[in-house]
């Protein structure tokens, strides 16, 4: 699917991060994902992100779109070195953004209701689908430094591995097609969070992750960023599209 440059600003960008046993996600990837690593354990996580400003990189940004957003990440690695996230589920505030999700923009992007309080340190948002129940709340505030048991054990480590994961793949309205998208930014910079408290439907569901397979790790801010979202390749992972 391609799309033309789609520009705009990151208002604000939370991102929730989990500690995953790697066999658990390697389970629920579509092949030929893998799942990237980071001192053993897979990386699992919720992007929550406000854009404004979006619209096609030659119209005027008076005439862009704002919207809140959320996807659930896994880190992951596929052959030939690529790497980047693959998104299970996208969801959004936007009804042009969940009527062109996998028509005219790449990724399925489920209509939802988002609940956000927040100030210039703290930090609530709650997500529910189309049936009233609850997806994902986050609460989360400033910090000064990443939690002492975060895989990461640096802000400069943390910060290059999510800048390298600027591809994503989700499931597209075509059986067995992952639909690419790539994210470019004008600069780069992540803030700690401290998280008081996180549910995530997702992550938390004992048929898709067993009990201990899961575990918070830590929660990075960025905040007024610009960038651009540019098409990717699609990729094929059914049986048949292999076989070719």
């Amino acid at each position: 699917m391609r799309i033309p440059v789609i520009r705009g600003v990151i208002e604000r960008r939370i991102l929730v991060n989990f500690r995953v046993d790697p066999a658990a996600l390697a389970a629920v990837l579509p092949q030929p994902l893998r799942p990237k690593l980071v001192a053993g354990y897979g990386i699992g996580g919720i992007c929550l992100i406000r854009l404004r400003e979006i619209r096609p990189r030659l119209v005027p940004k008076a005439f862009g779109v704002r919207s809140e957003n959320a996807a659930h990440r896994i880190a992951v690695q596929w052959p030939g070195g690529g790497e980047g996230v693959f998104v299970p589920r996208r969801d959004t505030s936007s009804r042009l953004n969940s009527l062109a999700g996998g028509r005219l923009f790449p990724g399925v992007h489920h209509l939802s209701r988002f609940t956000v309080e927040e100030t210039l340190t703290d930090y609530t948002v709650g997500i529910r689908d189309s049936s009233g129940a609850l997806l994902l709340e986050v609460r989360a505030a400033a910090a000064n430094e990443l939690p002492s048991s975060s895989v990461f054990g640096s802000m400069d480590a943390a910060s290059a591995f999510f800048q390298a994961g600027s591809v994503g793949f989700s499931p597209s309205r075509e059986a067995n097609v992952l639909d690419g998208l790539e994210l470019r930014t004008t600069s780069w910079h992540m803030e700690p969070l401290v998280v008081s408290h996180v549910s995530s439907g997702y992550f938390e569901d004992a048929a898709r992750f067993p009990p201990g397979s899961v575990a918070f790790d830590s929660a990075f801010l960025m905040r007024q960023i610009e960038h651009e979202w540019h098409s990717h390749q699609p990729l094929y992972c059914g049986e048949e599209r292999r076989a070719a």
